[in-house]
């Protein structure tokens, strides 16, 4: 019994051995990559760990909206853009380490507006800090880039679309989420506005409005979370010109509190990128002001 136990024994390992020649998954199952596929892989997955999306995925979109998917064309270019004006600049500004433990996992793109039920259009998505969805890319005209940095009262519906409103704006906007729910600001921000948020009926204030009641855009006077977040967003994808522009449409008169505030909301989150992230905010807006100025100079076809 015990030899028959022992001739079983290896017989068993014998037959645990892996067979070399073969592989045990199936060849159909190794993804066939694209050009694109592998562009992606080297400038987002590998160095940063960011899954790029072009393809429509039904299980990372919102059911609920009619939208379709982008075209290989345009999301090629957007990807190229989000690179240079986005991603690279905070490299440039706080370095990899801090891109690859602080930004998005999932990017997602669709290539027409999400309209949603009050009549406004949605800029981008982020879920849990996790995923980013931007919208439009099918209306991106290549022939014809366009950022727009100095005037914030810009028609936003106008064509050709404004990159810096419809797209690094909102990276930024989101991208500040995410910094937010890992380190949180003081509660002095709140205070600044208390009792001036409009909740619900946000949409419904104008951005010229907005100032005087000491918001940098309508959507700032939503809550206080998108406020701090709008301030920064808008603070480094503004020049000089349009933030004083903000800033005057923020008086009334003799009556500076719409101003004030702004001003007061800006120092707090100079301060706070500052001590908890250690970044400069004005070297980092130089950053930004630089390179999507680079946008419409950038070879947006060619896979380098």
């Amino acid at each position: 019994m015990l030899i028959a136990a022992a001739l079983m024994a290896l017989s068993s390992c014998y037959k645990d051995e892996p067979d070399r020649n073969h592989s045990i998954y199936d060849d159909n199952d190794i993804p066939q990559r694209n050009e694109f596929d592998r562009w992606l892989m080297k400038n987002y997955t590998f160095p940063y760990n960011i899954e790029f999306n072009y393809l429509y995925n039904d299980k990372l979109t919102n059911n609920n909206y009619n939208v379709v998917p982008a075209t290989m064309e345009n999301s090629k270019a957007i990807a190229i853009l989000i690179k240079h004006v986005w991603l690279d600049a905070y490299i440039e500004s706080a370095g990899a380490d801090f891109i690859r433990k602080n930004t998005f996992r999932v990017f997602q793109l669709i290539g027409s507006p999400q309209y949603n039920s009050q009549g406004s259009i949605t800029l981008g998505t982020a879920e849990g800090g996790i995923q980013v969805t931007l919208f439009r890319i099918n209306e991106l005209d290549l022939e014809n880039i366009y950022v727009n940095q100095d005037d914030p009262y810009r028609n936003h519906s106008e064509l050709p679309l404004d990159l810096n409103y419809w797209y690094f704006h909102t990276m930024h906007h989101e991208f500040c989420h995410i910094l937010t729910q890992k380190k949180n600001y003081t509660t002095d921000f709140q205070s600044i506005s208390a009792g001036k948020y409009h909740a619900a009926d946000w949409v419904n204030v104008e951005d010229k409005d907005a100032a005087k009641e000491g918001f940098v855009t309508g959507y700032a006077s939503g809550e206080y979370n998108e406020d701090f977040a709008e301030v920064y967003s808008t603070y480094v994808t503004s020049s000089d010109a349009a933030w004083q522009a903000i800033l005057e449409n923020g008086t009334d008169g003799d009556d500076t509190s719409g101003r004030d505030a702004i001003v007061a909301k800006l120092n707090i989150v100079r301060t706070y990128m500052s001590d908890s992230w250690g970044i400069d905010l004005e070297a980092l807006r130089e950053v930004v002001l630089r390179r999507s100025a680079e946008a419409a100079s950038l070879d947006l076809i060619t896979l380098k």
